[in-house]
Formats: structure tokens, sequence, C-alpha cells
């Protein structure tokens, strides 16, 4: 039998922090460990309940959810955070980005796609919204840059991989792939861990990033 995935929330707001932890709690394949009104024991918390995700609000009282992640991924950072916020602004993005966040979605994100977005992180994505994405991709600079040298570039992507990549790039889920190419969301994941191995990367952030950088897509 699989082993159930272990999830701790963090929020302030009672009203979502009890409709998140029934969510979570009901749903198949996942265990809530914990649903907490701040971060400020988050070591400590981490070690306690030994979570394999986080869902981490970014605004709370006395430590914010940034300084809370950057805690996490200093003591932990096996575990996957994944931001929950109202806030779209770049700043706020680039920070969570830049503290090691492994994925960032709006609350309003609808709690099929938040289940869809815990077991995405799981499998090594890094799921964002596509308000966020397109937050995420402001981030880099929109000139192309030079073809790297040759001893600089990744192995070669197939025809597949770049499209797929370029996908990600647009923001796409790993569901928005999977219709867009008319392929299983299983086949989806095996190309996008042939992406990461290739580019030397361990996240979708950074696959973005490089595709940016090098003009991949």
């Amino acid at each position: 039998m699989e082993t159930p995935t272990r999830v701790l929330i963090y929020e302030d707001n009672s009203d979502l922090r009890a409709s998140l932890s029934q969510l979570l709690a009901g749903s198949q394949g996942l265990e809530l460990v914990g649903a907490l009104g701040n971060c400020t024991q988050a070591t400590a918390d981490v070690a306690r309940l030994t979570p394999d995700v986080i869902l981490m609000d970014i605004d709370m009282p006395g430590i914010n959810g940034i300084e809370g992640l950057k805690r996490i991924k200093k003591a932990a950072p096996q575990v996957n955070v994944v931001m929950l916020t109202v806030f779209e602004d770049n700043d706020r993005v680039f920070e969570a980005i830049c503290a090691g966040a492994d994925g960032y979605l709006l609350k309003k994100t609808p709690p099929v796609k938040l289940l869809d977005a815990i077991g995405e992180v799981r499998l090594g994505g890094a799921p964002m919204t596509p308000a966020i994405a397109r937050q995420v991709l402001r981030l880099f600079p929109r000139s192309k840059p030079p073809v790297a040298p040759a001893e600089e570039s990744p192995a070669n992507l197939s025809a597949r991989e770049q499209e797929i990549l370029g996908l990600l790039v647009e923001g796409y889920s790993y569901k928005m792939i999977a219709a867009d190419r008319g392929i299983s969301i299983d086949t989806v994941r095996s190309h996008i861990k042939k992406i990461y191995e290739k580019l030397h990367v361990r996240s979708m952030t950074e696959a973005v990033s490089k595709a940016l950088r090098q003009g991949l897509t």
C-alpha cells in the first residue's frame, strides 16, 4: 500500500484553515499532520510532524511565511513548501522563489487544483497558477540572449521535449500540457523528468530560467 503524503498547513485565518483541513483530511492518499495558525516554531514543528508537503500562508503574525519558508528549507530542505497566498505582486513572488519555494498558488485556487498541486510538487514539479507563472516570467529579461557555447549547452532536447518546455515557460500545468498535446499525465511527467535531467535542473523554476537564458524555446 502506498504511503500517504503527509501535509502540514500554516494559515492564520481560522475559517480557511478549517476548510483546508477538511479538504485534506478527506482526500485519499493524503494525511493531514497539522494545521497551525503561525510559523513561529516552524523548525520544531517540522521536526515533530515530519511533513512531506507544507502549504504556507505568506502574511501571518509574528513571523511571516517567507521567513518561515527560509527556516524550514535550512532545517529540512527535502520538504516541499507551496506558498498559498492572496498576493500576486512581483516582490512577493521573487522573495518566495529566492527563499526556495517549490510552488506558489493563490488562495482562490479551486480545491481540485490544490490537490493536484500537492501531487505535482511531490513528483518534482513546481505548481503555479497561470497568473503567478506570468509574474515569474516577468522576473526574467525579455531579450533573447546569445546562444551559449556548445560546451555549455545542455544535452539535446527532443522535439516533444522542446514543445513541453515551451508550455512550461508559458505557465501550463501538467494537466494543461497533457490536454494540449493529447497525451497522458504520466507521459508528461516522464518527459519533464527527462527535461530536468538533460538541463541539469531540479525544478520547474530552474528549467524555465535556463530555457529563457539560453533561448531553448
